[in-house]
């Protein structure tokens, strides 16, 4: 069986790791990557879709970053229990046609015994914003550097 530490229960800390380590495996932009740190019958909401197990992830994912181009992602703890974490987000990329977004939401994790969340529930707003308005800068090739602001320092 595949085990993805930190397992539950969470302290703070475990919380903090899982959360940094979901945002740094989304900035990949790898959907076959991020799809193994859920079950192989995890079950998503996101927005209007509903999506079940690793294979439609990956499918899933692979359409989004088809969409949203030079996506970079921030994440933040919200609250944590024991198997469960809520986190806030924020995310820029830009469309086929140029456009800048800002898409803002939360997103509530259940993790089984071994470390991989089964179940993710995500609510997710947009707003246009223009190239000026941006604030996440970083090398695309890379996670988010340690000394770039989190969402709280940038006031989102």
């Amino acid at each position: 069986m595949e085990t993805r530490p930190p397992v539950p229960p969470f302290s703070r800390e475990d919380a903090l790791a899982k959360v940094r380590g979901a945002e740094n495996a989304w900035n990949t932009r790898d959907p076959q990557r991020v799809s193994l740190a859920y079950t192989v019958d995890s079950r998503w909401r996101n927005r209007h879709e509903f999506v079940e197990g690793r294979e439609q992830i990956v499918a899933f994912l692979a359409r989004k970053w088809e969409r949203e181009r030079e996506y970079r992602l921030i994440k933040g703890l919200w609250a944590f229990g024991d198997d469960r974490i809520a986190v806030r987000f924020a995310y820029e990329s830009h469309d086929a046609d140029g456009q800048w977004w800002r898409s803002y939401g939360n997103e509530n994790w259940e993790f089984d015994e071994h470390g991989l969340m089964r179940r993710r529930h995500a609510s997710i707003n947009d707003l246009p914003i223009s190239d000026a308005e941006r604030l996440f800068h970083w090398d695309l090739a890379g996670p988010r550097p340690d000394d770039h602001p989190g969402l709280d320092e940038l006031g989102l």
